[in-house]
Parts: structure tokens; C-alpha cells; sequence
């Protein structure tokens, strides 16, 4: 039975009235974030963390990640918010879906990335003490917010950092993200990031 991820968040927010906990936010790219960050922040403080070691090329990494430091930078957000990245690992990527490679689109080697970037993420919200921490990913309509979730919840338990659950595709927020990343002049990529995803939209 599929759960309603939407309800389960606004019922969190609800819990949190009167307190302002920090997030560590994983930001799969700017024009993604941006509907997040504009909700959320309202919520909570927030620490996006550009880790996306799948996106190939480099040049197209770097071209992403300016755009998430345009979006850190110039929407106002009502609590605070800045950025953290690491340096391009693609590297790593390749290794943890070695044998995969040739998986469909949203298939098995795409659950392994989730997993990949979302561990990252917890763990970094365990060494630096945030209260929770979540992903921009299940805002695009072609992820499965389902498995994210899941996803989310293992691996919270199993660092032992709570996951703010959320759909963030919900209320119209991939279409708030289309609207606002217009407003910003951002860069919407045409693939999701990897040289397999790329190579499925040639």
C-alpha cells in the first residue's frame, strides 16, 4: 500500500511548531531545489549538500553546481541556508554500480545511486549533528518517491539521523520548481546525470 509521504511531513511540521531544527538537504541540482528550499526553510534551518558524483561529465558537474550556489545565493529563504559540495568523484559512482551499467533507466543501477548519495548524505548529518536530513530527488515526477522514502528510512536507521519524509512533487511543487527556476534564469539539464542516462536520451 503506497503511503502518502506529503501527510506524514505535514504532520512532522506540525510537531515542530515552536522550534526551528536544522536540516542537511541533498540537492540532486539547482532548478530541484529550489521549490524545496522555499518551502522548508520556513521550517527549518538548512545546509544543502551538492553531492552528485553520478553526473558525468565534469564540465556538466560544474555547470550544475553553479547553478546551486545561484539558487543558495539569491532566493530569500525565511531561516537560514548555505551549501556544502565535495570535489567531482565520478570515480566513486562508477565503482558502487559496477555490473550495472546496463540496467534501464530507474531500474537497479538507479536504486544504487539513491542509496549512494543518500548514505553520504547521513552520514555527513551524523558527524555534524544535524536533526534531520532528506532529498531534493522526489520532487522531479520521474523518481519514485516510494522507494526514496524507503530508501531514506533505512539509512536513517541505520546511522542513526532521522529522515524527514516528503513528496515534494505534491502541491504542484515540480511545477513551483519550473516557475522559479524561469525567475532565476537556471540551467534545466535534459538528462539526469550519468554518461547511462545520457546515452538514453541520445
Amino acid at each position: 500500500m503506497k503511503v502518502n509521504y506529503q501527510l506524514v511531513l505535514d504532520k512532522k511540521i506540525e510537531e515542530l511548531k515552536g522550534t526551528i531544527p536544522t536540516l542537511l538537504l541533498h540537492s540532486c541540482c539547482g532548478p530541484c531545489s529550489t521549490y524545496v528550499l522555499e518551502y522548508l526553510s520556513k521550517y527549518f534551518k538548512i545546509t544543502v549538500v551538492y553531492y552528485n558524483p553520478n553526473i558525468f561529465p565534469q564540465e556538466e558537474y560544474e555547470h550544475r553546481l553553479r547553478e546551486q550556489k545561484k539558487v543558495v545565493e539569491n532566493m530569500p529563504f525565511e531561516n537560514p541556508v548555505d551549501l556544502i559540495f565535495e570535489d567531482y568523484q565520478h570515480n566513486d559512482f562508477i565503482k558502487n554500480i559496477k555490473g550495472l551499467e546496463n540496467e534501464p533507466e530507474g531500474g537497479a543501477r538507479c536504486t544504487e545511486c539513491f542509496r549512494f548519495r543518500l548514505e553520504k548524505t547521513a552520514e555527513l548529518a551524523k558527524e555534524r549533528k544535524y536533526d534531520y536530513f532528506t532529498t531534493t530527488l522526489s520532487v522531479s515526477p520521474h523518481k519514485n518517491s516510494q522507494l526514496l522514502n524507503e530508501l531514506g528510512k533505512e539509512i536513517g536507521e541505520k546511522y542513526g539521523v532521522e529522515y524527514l519524509f516528503g513528496d515534494f512533487k505534491k502541491r504542484e511543487g515540480y511545477k513551483r520548481s519550473i516557475i522559479l527556476s524561469k525567475e532565476y534564469d537556471l540551467y534545466r539539464q535534459e538528462y539526469c546525470g550519468c554518461e547511462f542516462s545520457l546515452r538514453k536520451e541520445d
